[in-house]
């Protein structure tokens, strides 16, 4: 019997753009355009910028991967790592719920970036990135709900995701693809210690498994060796990182059921963990006509990890910080019925949304912790200064995939992202999203935007 190592990697390895049903093709463009919005929309952030100048610094300046918004080249490695770090930052890239995970940030960049290199088309990296979010969401799974407690997965599984997707275009076999997840899994981290002191950690995380992942599927192709096992080994991923690690979702599935097209798209600019709530109040607010003013105190029902992720953020003192606050975010909310880009740059400290924010708490809900994390339900309790008690309940937060986001709202929302950082011009964004859209028809991978 092979074990859910081997079959994984075989997945991953034999894998071709002829055996996606359509629909997930047609989703999968939806994934690509939606994280080149982000990477745009993250590119002027300071820790972003500091990732971009370590990986310029390294080199090449030159090379043949682009860095996304800058106009400059470099290697898979050093494109892979910038562009991570660029599309994680405005917290509006994807997640996968069942795997509390985010695929894109730490498949399309590592992707890209060789698929540039190496001249792969469009459909190739269609393949690859299927790969990618198919390898990861399911070692997402697998680690569980202990894991995701004090490891962040997207940097965890992350790496395995990356490799899975670097693997694919670099042709290599299963037997090298398992040895590439070994050594991406050996370098899995990501610890949540850092929103205590609204470090700049996430965006490392990212980085480092998209370049991680890449590292270890190139050491692959030339011969490098890794664990067998790297998932249930004695001393292995599970054994060191999860206390209810489920093998069997390893391989869950593999070839009829497409992890891909489950994963939902973030519609406010804001931890996933504050979203179900946040539609939830904005569904009182809207069906009671509430102002700000009414409002005397918000409770929302949640599941274990957002406590575990949320709570420690009690006075947010950055603006991505606060974005891990789910007082902020229902106080955004409250006044501006979306907790977008601009309202958080604009209003996170404002005196109304203090107020309002010391006005939230969050109290663990049985329903919606044992949905967790294959369901993220959303549930409210708002006193009102007059003393009316409503509640309000979503069970598909705007953006899963039963309340999706279609392809004009996804161009819209990259849009969006472009003018909040102000790197690409509109006319440049709109005929960067009018190629992308068209991936599956490239002969050669090129680049999105022009060279500087």
């Amino acid at each position: 019997m092979s074990t859910h190592a081997e079959r994984l990697a075989r997945f991953a390895a034999e894998l071709r753009f002829g055996d996606l049903p359509a629909p997930v093709v047609r989703f999968t463009e939806n994934l690509l355009v939606d994280w080149f919005g982000s990477t745009v929309g993250g590119q002027g952030a300071r820790p972003v910028q500091s990732i971009a100048r370590f990986v310029q610094a390294m080199g090449p300046t030159d090379g043949a991967s682009e860095i996304v918004a800058l106009g400059r080249g470099s290697s898979p490695w050093g494109a892979a790592m910038a562009n991570a770090a660029a599309s994680h930052v405005a917290e509006q890239d994807d997640v996968h719920n069942g795997a509390v995970f985010h695929p894109a940030t730490v498949v399309f960049p590592p992707a890209l970036a060789v698929a540039q290199a190496v001249g792969a088309s469009g459909r190739q990296l269609i393949a690859a990135c299927v790969a990618g979010y198919e390898v990861g969401i399911r070692v997402g799974e697998f680690l569980g709900r202990s894991h995701y407690k004090v490891f962040h997965t997207t940097g965890t599984a992350g790496t395995l995701a990356a490799a899975a997707a670097t693997g694919s275009l670099l042709g290599l076999d299963a037997a090298r693809m398992r040895h590439a997840f070994g050594s991406a899994g050996t370098q899995s981290a990501g610890l949540w210690e850092f929103l205590r002191t609204a470090a700049d950690s996430k965006q490392l995380h990212t980085a480092h498994a998209a370049g991680a992942g890449l590292m270890a599927a190139y050491l692959a192709q030339d011969g490098f060796t890794g664990a067998a096992d790297i998932f249930t080994g004695a001393q292995g991923m599970a054994a060191g990182m999860s206390h209810d690690a489920d093998p069997a979702r390893l391989t869950d599935g593999l070839g009829e059921r497409w992890a891909t097209a489950e994963t939902s798209f973030k519609w406010h600019a804001s931890c996933r963990h504050t979203h179900p709530a946040a539609d939830a109040l904005l569904a009182v607010v809207r069906q009671h006509g509430l102002q700000p003013g009414d409002i005397a105190q918000v409770v929302a029902h949640v599941h274990q990890g957002a406590l575990d992720v949320l709570g420690p953020v009690t006075d947010p003192r950055t603006v991505h910080q606060s974005k891990f606050s789910m007082g902020t975010v229902l106080a955004l909310v409250a006044q501006f019925g979306h907790a977008g880009l601009t309202e958080f740059e604009r209003d996170y400290r404002s005196a109304p949304t203090q107020a309002l924010r010391e006005r939230v708490s969050m109290v663990l809900d049985p329903e919606v912790d044992a949905a967790y994390p294959r369901r993220w339900i959303g549930k409210v309790t708002v006193t009102t200064t007059d003393g009316r008690s409503l509640h309000g309940r979503v069970d598909e937060p705007k953006g899963d995939p039963g309340n999706t986001l279609t392809r004009d709202e996804i161009a819209a929302k990259a849009l969006r992202l472009a003018a909040y950082s102000g790197t690409v011009a509109p006319a440049d964004m709109q005929r960067a999203l009018d190629r992308l859209w068209q991936v599956a028809d490239w002969p050669r991978t090129p680049w999105l935007l022009e060279r500087a």
